[in-house]
């Protein structure tokens, strides 16, 4: 079939290239999943960024198919992407609160009823290259809010100044990808391909320099605090003249002099008491 034909080396090195660090992003939330497992919590992740992932992954298999040509690269990753996603979302179902599942179930099916409204208004009203072309920047939007989803973690992240609920391995490989799937759609000449991936690329820079800045706030805070003891510790340090003993006892008698006549001690800005004498 025409389908599974990949006749440009490029497209196929490219191609192979992001099927493989493309599993790599599938992939890497899986620690996180099995942390998860391990506690029968959330643990505060959200759904978001699978749920985005999923719909990608369907409409993107749906494009290929429609498309044909050099595209079974893209229909075996999308097809991996389809079956890992949906474990994650069934894993998150499983163990997350009666809320969040509320959320994830709306979530799940709007990304249904979308994927079919996508599916069968192109497949009826549109046909050749014009669905192709429709059907694809669709795709490239969705693939848009794929890359944009862990900015709610980025908020997050700038929020709380840490990088907990933050996968650098994610963000690492979110970039690879992007770049990988960059060379493959100018390979196969295809502006769907290409475009999404390049603020892909931007995106992933950006969390990883985030990673990077708040990784270590405890370090931070250690250096604040040693930069203040070091102040602390220069003003310590200041000339102090000891008295001798007959400056002491001079000092002394003023203090009593003064107690005497009745001014409190501590000069003027004290409090002042002034004797009466009661005939």
């Amino acid at each position: 079939m025409e389908l599974f034909d990949v006749h440009h080396p490029l497209v196929f090195v490219f191609g192979l290239l992001g099927n493989i660090i493309s599993t790599g992003v599938y992939f890497a939330p899986l620690p996180t999943f099995i942390e998860i497992c391990k506690r029968k919590s959330t643990m505060g992740f959200q759904s978001l960024p699978y749920v985005v992932s999923l719909l990608s992954a369907l409409l993107w298999l749906f494009y290929a198919f429609i498309k044909g040509g050099d595209t079974f690269l893209l229909i075996s990753i999308n097809t991996l992407g389809i079956v890992i996603e949906s474990l994650y979302i069934i894993i998150f179902l499983m163990y997350a609160t009666p809320h969040a599942k509320k959320q994830t179930i709306k979530g799940l099916s709007g990304v249904m009823m979308l994927c079919l409204v996508v599916s069968l208004g192109t497949f009826f009203s549109l046909q050749g290259p014009t669905r192709v072309l429709v059907v694809g920047w669709i795709c490239v939007g969705i693939s848009v809010c794929v890359f944009a989803a862990p900015l709610t973690i980025v908020f997050e992240v700038v929020r709380t100044k840490s990088v907990e609920f933050m996968p650098l391995s994610l963000s690492f490989f979110l970039t690879l990808s992007a770049t990988a799937w960059f060379a493959y759609g100018m390979a196969l000449k295809d502006i769907c391909v290409t475009v999404p991936n390049i603020l892909g690329f931007l995106l992933g820079i950006f969390q990883m320099g985030l990673y990077a800045y708040y990784r270590n706030p405890e370090k931070k805070q250690a250096n604040c605090k040693e930069h203040v003891m070091i102040n602390i510790s220069k003003l310590s340090h200041t000339e102090v003249h000891p008295m001798d003993s007959d400056r002491s006892s001079q000092a002394a008698e003023d203090v009593t002099k003064s107690t005497d006549d009745g001014v409190g001690v501590g000069g003027g800005g004290g409090d002042q008491t002034h004797r009466c004498d009661v005939d």
